[in-house]
């Protein structure tokens, strides 16, 4: 049952901190500060809030992880260590400034705009995680004013929480683990490179005060940088580029001096200029902003509608058409690994289901800039805070466990191949049938975004897959991709009948100019039926033109000079600057109608004026649905009509007439122009929020029509693509390698150093690898490693070995027992079964261990026992 707030708490205190209505938007401009706790927590929280000012203006949120089947009387003490209001919280319960919340037991707590809610717990006790299931809401809910403590506690609850509040710019303190009961909550944290501050409890909660100062300071600053503050951020950029290689020009500028002010506020510097200086004097701070901008914030099956949908439909219909080979895969910006393994894992599942009859290989690159996320994501080694991500299904069949975490299983591992790339400087993959770039292109520029989906869409097979993050979209480049899921941010590559955007590749990935030869074209031998239907369509067929949503020719059908005509100045092909007078107004009314409504429109009785006169016609609109590749495409239909005339030749109309007929006139035109206003001030409601998100855009997208670069040749990108895709490949194998040996060193050291003396045999019993001092007992030499042991001859007098083996083997119990040699030494020889990383048992292994020593004393010992027995019955 829910908890009521402590009773030393009177009605005035309630009226403070804790009334029921939530609070609005506006009045929650004031730091959240979540504080996790566990094993020994209590000590902690009581050091942290002693040292908190009753006036401080932020509000503390305790989340500790409580007996379910006990009262908690953690609000009561916490009450005497503080001079702030202290609550147990209550569902809906609102967050006040200068006042301490505390969960309450057998609850998951979360927060949504300022206020409380309490959830029963969906997982049995033990593996409950909520202190990362209340930061993730707080980071949402809060953004960067979201502040994540971790204290003393056993596990890795609150690491993923503190991702997440870095992700969205929040600070986040762990306390310093020398001074923790229990420090693994604390050094799981600070293992993650997610401590910005790491210190005892009593001194967080005045770092905290400090960064929140500093931090003011540049919010209340005027946002437009001064021209020796550009400088020094432009500076800054230049010692990033020079110490990592990478150019943060291409990014963001917000996102950029957002984090940067981040490291200033934790360093409590008030001048970027001084910031620039603490930067050159101080090489290990340019690593930690690097770190800081690449935002390296991942989990497993983020977004998990998304990735359903991908197992259970898109790689399903992915599989039915790449029967014949595999499937291939790239994760951009995988960070520490977890999207790319997730891609592998509902790959994994959906061959299982599908259960095609190839073999389909499934392979997958995932890069990122980041080397030591990289290096992690290589080790496939994950704490247990991941079962808040992934389901238990999933933990028991692709993941091993350890004795702190999960290690990703050699089938999922083996499709994966990680590398360090930049995306936008280095060659891409091709040939993909799943692309997945998630929350990366919104920390770039919409310049750069408009030239890397073009490379996107050339990296894609026909029919390819592109997943982007739930705050990203396609839209600068939709003419590339139709959408499966837009909600989910799932699209397929379309084959756009357009030419192309010339694809902005790589510097180092551009050919040169010479050499270079126009595609050569085989003519086909008309037939007399492509002759007779060019013929008609060419004579009969009415002038039509195609168009796309932006209204741009794509195609044109017989004559249309009396319709359209060329713009004066730089050629353009748009329809709107084409259309003659008379036509441009109607028919730029109704194309927006008709791609608003989806549905055919026919404007009749117009009249356009052409180089002799005047032509009445009708106009049909009309959006195309099928084929696939002509879909969103708009069909425009003229045909002339005789105008009927409104006197016979020769004839006169008196004054009356022509006076009725020119109202008649007028009234149409006031008419005709009463409706294109309505249907204007339509267009301009439904397409305001539009043009708000979508300002930033257009503007780049104006930018980079005035722009193109040189296309290069397909054959020699692809070769130079698989070339850099054998490089990655290579190198990973190489650092493969380097780890087998050194781990082959550290074995053979541990084992010599031991000496004891070890032959490993397969399950038929043959040798497979024994250690140095084998030769001592028995008669082997390097080259007889594949050879049966009983082949090869020994000292030790022990003829029933090779049945102990087969039974250690048959029963997996181990053997022991104290055999001599022929030459009296005497070993202890173990017998025991040689068991997988998967728990398979692959043979045995034998020991020996010399106890020629023990038992010569031991034997000596029985020989003075028997002597001195001897002499007792010869006294006696």
């Amino acid at each position: 049952m829910e908890q009521h707030p402590t009773p030393t708490n009177n009605a005035s205190d309630q009226a403070d901190c804790g009334p029921t209505a939530p609070a609005r938007p506006e009045q929650l401009n004031f730091p959240i500060v979540g504080i996790g706790a566990s094993a020994g927590g209590l000590e902690a929280l009581e050091q942290f809030l002693r040292h908190v000012p009753a006036d401080s203006g932020l509000a503390f949120v305790v989340i500790q992880h409580l007996d379910p089947t006990h009262k908690a009387m953690l609000t009561e003490l916490l009450q005497r260590t503080t001079g702030m209001k202290t609550f147990q919280v209550k569902d809906r319960m609102p967050v006040k400034p200068n006042c301490v919340y505390v969960i309450p037991p057998n609850k998951d707590m979360s927060i949504l705009h300022g206020a409380l809610h309490l959830f029963a717990p969906t997982t049995p006790r033990g593996l409950r995680l909520p202190i990362d299931y209340f930061f993730r809401s707080l980071a949402e809910d809060r953004q960067e004013q979201s502040i994540g403590v971790i204290l003393s506690g056993m596990g890795s609850d609150g690491t993923l929480g503190l991702q997440a509040i870095k992700e969205k710019a929040g600070i986040t303190l762990v306390q310093e683990p020398s001074s923790a009961k229990f420090d693994s909550m604390p050094r799981s944290a600070i293992a993650a490179g997610l401590g910005d501050i790491v210190a005892i409890p009593e001194a967080l909660p005045g770092k905290i005060i400090d960064y929140l100062r500093h931090a003011r300071s540049f919010v209340s600053s005027e946002p437009v940088l001064e021209e020796k503050d550009r400088s020094a951020l432009e500076k800054i950029i230049i010692l990033l580029r020079g110490k990592t290689g990478q150019d943060f020009s291409l990014y963001k500028k917000n996102t950029v001096r957002r984090r940067i002010e981040r490291r200033m506020s934790l360093h409590q510097l008030s001048k970027i200029a001084d910031y620039v200086r603490y930067l050159q004097h101080n090489p290990q701070e340019v690593e930690l902003l690097f770190k800081e901008l690449l935002i390296g914030v991942t989990n497993f099956f983020r977004d998990a509608d998304a990735w359903e949908l991908l197992r259970s439909e898109v790689i399903p219909q992915l599989l039915e058409k790449r029967l014949n080979g595999g499937l291939r895969a790239w994760s951009v910006g995988c960070s520490s690994g977890e999207e790319a393994y997730s891609l592998a894992m509902v790959c994994r599942e959906a061959m299982d289901a599908v259960k095609p009859k190839a073999d389909i290989k499934v392979q997958i690159f995932a890069t990122d800039l980041d080397q030591d996320a990289i290096d992690k994501a290589r080790q496939g080694w994950y704490q247990e805070n991941i079962i808040a991500d992934v389901s238990a299904e999933r933990l028991r069949r692709f993941f091993i466990k350890e004795k702190s975490g999960y290690r990703v299983g050699k089938e999922i591992r083996e499709m994966v191949t990680f590398a360090t790339q930049n995306v936008i400087m280095d060659p891409p993959f091709t040939k993909l049938d799943i692309l997945v770039c998630r929350n990366l292109l919104i920390y770039l520029l919409p310049e750069l975004q408009k030239k890397l989906l073009p490379l996107f869409h050339y990296s894609l097979k026909p029919d390819g897959i592109l997943f982007l993050g739930n705050a990203e979209t396609h839209s600068a480049a939709a003419e590339l991709f139709a959408s499966i899921n837009s909600k989910l941010r799932l699209f397929r590559r379309r084959e756009s009948v357009l030419p192309t955007v010339p694809i902005d590749f790589p510097a180092s990935f551009a050919p040169r100019a010479e050499g270079t030869k126009e595609p050569s074209y085989v003519k086909t031998t008309a037939n007399l039926q492509s002759l007779a239907d060019t013929l008609l369509l060419q004579h009969f067929s009415p002038p039509a033109v195609l168009v796309n949503a932006e209204g741009d020719i794509l195609y044109i059908n017989g004559r249309t000079g009396k319709y359209l005509e060329p713009a004066a100045g730089k050629a353009n092909w748009n329809i709107f600057a084409m259309a003659r007078q008379g036509l441009n107004v109607d028919l730029g009314v109704a194309f927006h109608k008709v791609l608003r409504q989806q549905e055919s429109l026919t404007l009749k009785g117009l009249t356009v004026a052409t180089d002799s006169g005047v032509q009445a016609l009708d106009v049909t609109l009309k959006v195309i649905e099928e084929p696939e590749a002509l879909r969103g495409m708009v069909l425009i239909i003229f045909y002339d009509r005789a105008e009927t005339p409104l006197q016979k030749p020769g004839g006169r109309v008196g004054g009356s007439a022509a006076a009725k007929i020119r109202i008649t006139e007028l009234e149409q035109n006031v008419e005709k122009l009463r409706e294109e206003l309505h249907t204007t001030r339509e267009e301009m409601q439904s397409s305001q929020e539009e043009l708000k998100s979508t300002n930033e855009e257009l503007q780049s997208a104006n930018e980079e029509l005035q722009s193109t670069n040189e296309e290069l040749t397909t054959s020699k990108e692809e070769m130079q693509s698989l070339n850099e895709e054998l490089q990655t490949v290579n190198a990973e194998q190489l650092s493969k390698m380097d780890e087998l040996t050194r781990t082959e060193d550290d074995l053979r050291n541990l084992l010599n150093s031991t000496e004891i003396i070890t032959v490993f045999l397969d399950n038929a019993l043959n040798v497979r690898r024994f250690t140095e001092g084998a030769q001592k007992i028995f008669k082997l030499i390097p080259i007889d490693v594949g050879r049966p042991l009983s082949d090869i001859t020994s000292d030790l007098l022990y003829p029933e070995m090779a049945n102990d083996i087969s039974n250690v083997l048959r029963t997996l119990i181990f053997s022991e027992k104290e055999i001599t040699t022929t030459d009296g030494r005497w070993f202890s020889v173990r017998i025991m079964p040689y068991r997988t990383i998967n728990d398979v048992i692959g043979g045995v292994v034998i020991t020996f261990a010399n106890i020629t020593e023990a038992k010569t004393l031991e034997h000596r010992m029985h020989k003075q026992i028997v002597e001195l027995n001897q002499q007792l019955q010869a006294g006696d």
